[in-house]
């Protein structure tokens, strides 16, 4: 089965609430190029306030917003303040069938 060429992006916390307050899902697929894209440049894409972003994980790893963003990626973007920024508190997320959380 070929690969998707789409990310599976969430947001946490206040960029949470930023989404769902502007009546935008907090959780969504998004197409990314095959080379990637820097996660920099997907959150301004998702109208994320990036000067309000303490990084990301991607693939249950901790990134900063110069890591790349590939398809098939589970990406969530963590704001400035979150407690223990770390996956071990947060945890894994797992994507349930195709549908967006």
């Amino acid at each position: 089965m070929p690969e998707s060429p789409r990310a599976y992006v969430r947001m946490l916390g206040f960029l949470h609430t930023h989404r769902v307050d502007r009546g935008e899902p907090p959780a969504l697929h998004v197409e990314v190029p095959a080379h990637g894209v820097s996660a920099r440049a997907l959150a301004t894409s998702l109208g994320l306030p990036v000067d309000r972003i303490d990084g990301e994980f991607i693939n249950h790893r901790s990134a900063d917003l110069d890591a790349v963003v590939r398809p098939g990626d589970r990406v969530a973007f963590v704001p400035l303040g979150t407690p223990a920024s770390h996956p071990a508190f947060f945890g894994r997320f797992v994507v349930h069938g195709d549908s967006t959380e």
